[in-house]
């Protein structure tokens, strides 16, 4: 598939990814030819930032761990900044086929936020016990607060238009799973087209998992946390329109 990519960031927040860092980069690269890649160090303590600097990509450094959410706000309002349309975002840890890029910005013509989804037909990516739960209501819940069939709510891997990219430059949430979970209502609510497109997740290249087992396990009582302060706070009214 042939997109443009020129107007395209990638975002890629990344702890702790001297491991694996480097392959990712030079995959994103070899995938997507002429894009442009972001990595937020989001206070990590070993040799990411370096690593990426060297492996071709601009590096935003933070002085201490934000969390996804918070580093995907850097990248957004970079992407503001400097001219681009379109925000995706990138896992660090391999994860995420940069090969399913384009086909993530190609739906943006018919879409302000593109999910790539896990359980929508391709791949075999499965989750388990209170993580398998939660997803299920989620998903269940989120597509009817989008109006939209949505699979896969706290996928990572996803493209922002320029609508999303500028209502997220300001109000993109930093909490747990904010990232994903609120980030969909703030967007639904705020009266944008969601959709997905089936993507294949990978196993972790390298480097150390962000939850551990232990996490999983209050994993769905979280989601419920989360989703009570989403629905809480108020809509945040239309920001305008980039390229209408």
């Amino acid at each position: 598939m042939t997109v443009d990519l020129s107007k395209t960031l990638i975002v890629m927040p990344a702890f702790n990814e001297e491991a694996v860092i480097e392959q990712v980069l030079n995959e994103v690269y070899a995938s997507n030819p002429g894009i442009t890649c972001l990595v937020v160090d989001d206070g990590s303590l070993d040799l990411t930032s370096q690593i990426s600097t060297k492996a071709g990509a601009i590096v935003a450094t933070l002085p201490y761990n934000l969390g996804v959410g918070g580093a995907m706000r850097v990248g957004f309002n970079y992407a503001l900044e400097n001219g681009f349309e379109n925000v995706v975002q990138v896992d660090a840890d391999g994860q995420h086929n940069p090969e399913d890029v384009p086909r993530l910005v190609a739906e943006l013509g018919n879409a302000d936020l593109v999910l790539g989804a896990r359980f929508a037909g391709s791949g075999k990516y499965e989750a388990k016990g209170p993580r398998k739960w939660a997803m299920i209501v989620l998903a269940k819940l989120l597509s009817k607060t989008a109006n939209a069939t949505l699979t896969d709510t706290t996928s990572g891997f996803r493209a922002s238009g320029p609508r999303a990219v500028k209502l997220f430059a300001k109000h993109y949430p930093a909490e747990y799973l904010g990232d994903t979970v609120e980030s969909l209502v703030i967007a639904a609510r705020a009266g944008f087209v969601i959709k997905q497109v089936p993507v294949t997740m990978r196993v972790r290249a390298g480097g150390v998992p962000s939850h551990s087992p232990i996490k999983a396990t209050i994993f769905l009582a979280r989601v419920g946390v989360a989703m009570l302060f989403a629905f809480l706070r108020p809509p945040v009214k239309e920001v305008g329109v980039l390229n209408s």
